[in-house]
């Protein structure tokens, strides 16, 4: 696996929605919201890697 850049384009009920932003055409996608940082907000930058995820400035 390797390590990407994502942005929290939405946040729904329990799970954020993530858009690659290191790759051309990526789909987003939801992650649980249990799985991220507490401080994850829409327009959050998170780096992630293999499940895991950290906010980025």
């Amino acid at each position: 696996m390797e390590m990407h850049d994502y942005i929290v384009t939405d946040i729904g009920g329990d799970y954020a929605y993530l858009q690659q932003t290191d790759t051309e055409g990526a789909e987003p996608f939801q992650v649980a919201l249990a799985l991220l940082p507490p401080e994850t907000d829409i327009g959050t930058k998170l780096r992630g890697f293999m499940g895991m995820f950290e906010v980025i400035e």
